[in-house]
């Protein structure tokens, strides 16, 4: 079942991909509840997530694995379990694996990103915030800002765009790969290392402001960088306050918390973009998304 319903999902939509000019994008999305993996290829490499409740049979995986190397003739494929972190409680984080890196540039948008296929649970770019990505650099705007911005693919996007950037993560390893990304672009951007909460109380005081924002913060965070524990549903409203006050035209928060209920009050129209950017290739909602129309 496994193997076919690959065979149909390679064709069917490799199809879409060859004529929309994707190299990055997901073959199999927990099609079969027997099979709780998804299947990503990165320009022929293949990154297998394994969600079953309890994975301690690894040869199940190791076969999985098999199945799909076979059937997609693939170059290579990197196997990682993805553990069941309800609601991300305190002190549950995925951490670096120990595997050795697999480092690739792959392609999308007419942009060059580096991806690490194995060290970490994800690779370095998220491929259901493909359109998210697309639809940030199509807003009219001269400057963004990029909270959480992980390994600055949005940055990427709205710098050549046009747009000056600042991207902000409390991560060093992240910022380092942000600037590789930026500087792989030929773009250039601010980008700073800082808890998130902190930078935008600063930014107040100094008065600084950019049109947009790109707000997607982790579900859980508890970090021993910071003196406080961050929790999605618990705290969105006050971080997407203390963003509006520092952006003038739009925000655009994301969050893949299943079961996340957005509760703001914020002036402005806010639109579910949960839809629109959600790709053909992901059969599961991948995201919330919301576009906050400050003007």
């Amino acid at each position: 079942m496994f193997a076919n319903r690959l065979r149909k999902n390679a064709r069917h939509l490799g199809k879409w991909a060859k004529r929309t000019g994707i190299t990055c994008w997901r073959i199999y999305d927990r099609d079969i509840p027997e099979v709780p993996v998804t299947v990503d290829t990165y320009e022929g490499a293949l990154v297998i997530n394994d969600y079953r409740i309890d994975p301690s049979d690894p040869v199940w995986l190791d076969g999985i694995v098999a199945v799909a190397e076979q059937t997609l003739e693939a170059k290579e494929a990197f196997a990682k379990t993805r553990e069941r972190l309800t609601g991300r409680r305190e002190g549950h984080q995925y951490e670096k694996r120990e595997d050795e890196p697999s480092w690739r540039t792959v392609g999308e948008g007419g942009h060059q990103f580096r991806v690490n296929l194995s060290e970490y649970i994800d690779t370095g770019l998220f491929l259901d915030h493909r359109l998210t990505r697309a639809r940030v650099a199509a807003e009219p705007a001269k400057s963004m800002l990029n909270l959480y911005c992980y390994t600055g693919s949005f940055s990427v996007y709205a710098a050549a765009a046009g747009m000056a950037t600042t991207s902000v993560d409390l991560s060093n390893t992240y910022l380092d790969w942000a600037r590789e990304n930026l500087a792989l672009n030929q773009l250039a951007g601010e980008v700073i290392q800082a808890d998130v909460r902190e930078f935008l109380a600063e930014a107040r005081r100094a008065g600084r402001r950019w049109d947009i924002a790109v707000v997607d913060p982790p579900t859980f965070s508890n970090s021993k960088r910071m003196d406080y524990t961050f929790d999605i549903q618990r705290d969105h409203a006050a971080l997407l306050m203390d963003v509006a006050a520092v952006t003038s035209n739009v925000i655009w928060f994301s969050t893949n918390r299943k079961k996340f209920r957005l509760d703001l009050d914020v002036p402005g129209n806010v639109m579910d973009e949960t839809r629109t950017t959600t790709p053909p290739d992901f059969k599961h909602r991948p995201h919330f998304a919301f576009r906050i129309d400050l003007t």
